[in-house]
């Protein structure tokens, strides 16, 4: 008996946790700075504007503005080589982080920056 490859499960840090939690909820989160309000993805321990410990995490809006996307044609992971080609993105998001996703357009649409 065969299984299929299973692509590997990010191991949340002390940090990261909260992001992956509201994922698997189906939920988007960003930290946000608790002393001067700045937004901040990748999750990390310090404010890269005022170097603030302090932060908190709060649901974002989920809306942004594509950056920039590619069509991945080479499956780099063997858990994905049945799904090529499948497209990647960069977002604005309206929180100013950025974030890199699986784009899933409907059918017969391609992405479109902006």
């Amino acid at each position: 008996m065969t299984t299929e490859p299973r692509i590997a499960a990010p191991e949340p840090t002390r940090d990261s946790q909260p992001y992956w939690g509201a994922l698997a909820r189906h939920e988007l989160m960003f930290q946000r700075c608790a002393d001067c309000g700045t937004w901040r993805h990748y999750p990390r321990p310090v404010c890269t504007h005022c170097f603030s410990l302090r932060s908190e995490w709060q649901r974002a809006s989920g809306r942004g503005t594509l950056h920039s996307w590619t069509t991945i044609h080479h499956a780099y992971d063997s858990a994905l080589r049945g799904e090529t080609p499948y497209l990647i993105g960069i977002a604005d998001m309206e929180e100013s982080v950025r974030l890199a996703c699986r784009l899933v357009p409907p059918d017969g649409m391609s992405p479109s920056i902006g």
